[in-house]
């Protein structure tokens, strides 16, 4: 019997232990989380283990829900010693969940801690963990500095000002904190406050907004003062139709609906975000930047708790419906007129996984050298668990070249969520090396140890120009 999360945890094979000594220490590009920008500013320091691992936390609220815990320990005002027993006790009974991991990577890696938590050992590592909150050395930028983090991009609305992104970089901060355009609620046509936020992108973009080519105007303005503040990718939450089968015609009679608080169908709804994200990727092209396309959240499930915490509060889940013949035509679309960007594509239903890997190899050619220009993203959110990133290396392998993968993202709120990054290579690591060890690749160690340091890493820096 292995003992648990000792140095070759995940690790089957001598060549996956051998590969993941490449990659251990590699400096993280995280290309896609949550984390506020405001907090690195400050290099806040927090006052416990509460506050650092459960504030935000969807992920872990979720799972204190589905363990009975009453929601004043989890998104209310109960003391927080209360809110880490209660997440010290649904700990103990996450077997087979990938949070059990991620808890106690992040007690080893920042904390030293190599006991696990259950409610026996809660409050001496609550004792241990706190008093070293309290110290400069586990700031914000410091849990940034432990592991190893290079640059990280957060995600941003048109409209944000980048205030704090602005004053990271005066400040002289080694690690790049990039921010990310996610015009989500720019194409969010069909919700009541679309006219408002349209008012605000109007003024801080100085273009009165009137049709769709004005429109496009202010978010073109808006996509250049990111990339002036070190913008290098896009992101899109595509949870519905998104169909290129429009013109710029009838795409302004659905934004008079939209802008006059006209009832927008779900079709008129799927075309504007097709005709927006067509024209958007023909700006990202020539801007080479990145575009991130996650496709099948279905959010705010619980309506209930919707109206009383509001969105990202961990009431969302998979949606089923199917996009390929919407994504081959958005696609192509793009590339009909050369103006594809490099894309990533995500899912978040498995049953969609070898569907991207595939639609992703449509559209890789490009005279530029460029490798995996459209490619198929990690494991995303309800995937990325180990089942769930296995399913995503081999369908990428079977039908595509894992070797250009830009690999792994936190997506994540918190500042200790980057062994994240860790969980990923070892498991990359095992897949490789399982296929080596049963014999279905040969066994070129130094071609093996720089395919995973692209992989993790140097494939990323390259493709986001980093």
């Amino acid at each position: 019997m292995k003992q648990f999360l000792d140095q070759d945890f995940l690790l089957q094979s001598e060549v996956s232990k051998t590969l993941y000594q490449e990659v251990k220490e590699q400096p993280i590009i995280d290309f896609h989380n949550h984390l506020n920008p405001k907090e690195i500013y400050e290099d806040r320091c927090y006052q416990n283990m509460a506050e650092v691992w459960l504030g935000g936390d969807h992920y872990k609220w979720r799972a204190m829900r589905a363990n009975g815990v009453s929601e004043n320990l989890i998104t209310g005002d109960g003391d927080p010693y209360d809110k880490f027993m209660a997440w010290a006790d649904t700990v103990q009974n996450l077997i087979g969940n990938p949070l059990y991991h991620w808890t106690h990577l992040e007690l080893q890696r920042y904390f030293g801690i190599t006991t696990p938590l259950n409610p026996s050992t809660a409050p001496e590592i609550w004792k241990a963990c706190n008093e070293k909150l309290k110290t400069p050395e586990y700031s914000a930028r410091n849990l940034l500095r432990m592991q190893h983090v290079k640059a990280l991009c957060t995600t941003d609305d048109p409209v944000d000002s980048l205030e704090w992104h602005q004053k990271i970089r005066e400040d002289g901060f080694e690690i790049q904190v990039l921010p990310s355009f996610r015009p989500e609620k720019a194409m969010s046509i069909q919700k009541a406050e679309f006219a408002s936020y349209v008012s605000e992108l109007s003024r801080v973009a100085g273009v009165e907004i009137k049709d769709a080519e004005t429109f496009l105007e202010a978010l073109e303005k808006r996509l250049d003062y990111f990339i002036e503040n070190g913008c290098r990718v896009s992101d899109h939450s595509l949870e519905g139709a998104f169909t290129a089968n429009t013109d710029e015609a009838e795409v302004n009679v659905i934004l008079a609906k939209g802008l006059h608080g006209g009832d927008v169908t779900e079709e008129e709804s799927g075309k504007f975000r097709g005709y927006v994200l067509t024209n958007l990727a023909k700006m990202y092209y020539d801007r080479n930047i990145v575009m991130q396309l996650h496709i099948g959240a279905i959010r705010n499930n619980a309506k209930r708790f919707y109206q009383k915490l509001g969105a990202d509060t961990g009431f969302d889940s998979l949606n089923d419906f199917s996009f390929a013949e919407q994504l081959s035509e958005l696609l192509s679309k793009m590339d009909e007129e050369e103006k594809l960007p490099k894309t990533i594509l995500y899912c978040l239903n498995p049953k969609d996984t070898e569907m991207l890997a595939a639609m992703a190899g449509n559209f890789c050619s490009n005279e530029e050298g460029i490798k995996g220009k459209v490619q198929l993203g990690a494991a995303w959110w309800f995937c990325d668990h180990k089942s769930g990133m296995e399913k995503q290396m081999e369908a990428y392998a079977n039908v595509g070249l894992i070797a250009t993968s830009v690999g792994m993202l936190t997506d994540s709120r918190s500042f200790l969520s980057f062994p994240r990054h860790e969980y990923y290579r070892r498991i990359l690591c095992n897949k490789i090396g399982s296929w080596v060890e049963n014999g279905e690749y040969p066994c070129d160690m130094e071609y093996l140890k720089s395919l995973v340091k692209r992989i993790c890493g140097e494939n990323a820096a390259q493709f986001f120009a980093i």
